[in-house]
């Protein structure tokens, strides 16, 4: 069978002949559909992951759909290196597998679970959201962004303002249903403003920026803040302007303020599991937030750093998926993706 392998880490990964899997005892065989490439596979693969790791050579892939021996369509979730699920078959155990909804295309299932899951974990089981609460996502223009003004409003939030730097992405949350937007141009000062005149009462802020753009949000919340004693839950989800921010620790004394992370080891793998079976549950009800590239998995090579445009995710489809011949024109070539 074929697989993408990555032989050196931060290099692309090679689409070869790898021997067929062999299930252990507790473990089935699964026919992978898609599986879907975003900035986490990237990290497991280049060695830069924060949970560790540099086996090689190594499969690619942290989650993906496919279909077991009975025809059952399944998600497959949390697949660590070098055991990835950018492969035509690969070995997992039975416990792990969850039953896809019926009548849900199984490539915009692998597209939608992990912008849809970061952001389903960090406001259910960190932010612990309540009905007609005020959230701020930050960073609401990617696809875990999109997802999250979506699911906020979904769960029954308020009040939901995104911000972004992408005027374009912008415009697609307002159509989810945000009820105002912050843009991250101009001057430092500016911005800080802006947050606080438009997410000064919120109860939640879903960050996935850190860097300069969480410390304005932050700075410009607690300036204009009425009330300095009512709870600000800030979940920091990721680092996408950077992995470091200035965080005085005035601001932590002036107010009531709880900070704390979402990923991989903030909650136990049951507590995981079982959101992600929520998720799933309630994806047919959900309107789609991002736009599928289906690329086949023979092309994983030239497409692993393929920038595409923002809202757009690339998803790998094997030999004998379901594939669209027309789907890589979305790629460019312009510059490559951000890791």
């Amino acid at each position: 069978m074929y697989a993408a392998v990555v032989h050196a880490l931060g290099e692309p990964p090679r689409y070869e002949s790898v021997p067929e899997p062999v299930p252990a005892a507790d473990e089935v065989v699964v026919e992978m559909l898609a599986a879907a490439l975003y900035p986490l596979v990237r990290s497991f693969a280049s060695g830069g992951h924060y949970t560790g790791g540099d086996a090689l050579p190594l499969v690619p892939g942290f989650d993906g759909v496919g279909r077991t021996a009975e025809g059952k369509l399944v998600y497959v979730p949390g697949m660590e290196p070098p055991h990835g699920t950018m492969a035509e078959r690969i070995a997992v155990p039975r416990a792990a597998l969850m039953p896809v909804p019926e009548g849900l295309d199984p490539v915009a299932v692998a597209a939608a679970m992990n912008p849809a899951s970061s952001a389903w974990i960090a406001l259910r089981e960190r932010a612990r959201l309540r009905t007609g609460e005020s959230v701020l996502v930050l960073g609401a223009t990617g696809n875990a962004g999109r997802a999250a003004v979506q699911l906020a409003l979904d769960l029954g939030a308020g009040h939901v303002v995104a911000a972004g730097r992408d005027p374009h992405g912008l415009e697609a949350v307002t159509r989810l249903g945000a009820h105002r937007t912050v843009a991250l141009d101009g001057s430092d000062e500016e911005i800080a403003t802006v947050f606080g005149a438009a997410a000064a009462d919120a109860d939640i802020v879903l960050d996935y920026l850190w860097d300069r753009p969480a410390q304005l949000a932050a700075d410009g919340i607690l300036r204009r803040r009425a009330d300095l004693t009512r709870t600000l839950r800030w979940v920091q989800v990721g680092s996408a302007a950077g992995p470091d921010m200035t965080l005085p620790s005035a601001w932590l004394r002036k107010a009531d303020v709880l900070v704390s992370g979402s990923g991989l080891g903030s909650i136990s793998l049951a507590r995981r599991n079982a959101a992600l079976r929520e998720l799933l549950a309630r994806l047919p009800a959900l309107t789609p937030a991002t736009e599928i590239v289906r690329v086949p998995l023979a092309d994983v090579e030239g497409a692993w750093e393929s920038a595409v445009r923002s809202g757009s995710r690339i998803v790998f489809v094997p030999a004998g998926g379901d594939e669209d011949p027309g789907a890589s024109e979305a790629l460019s070539d312009r510059e490559p993706a951000r890791p």
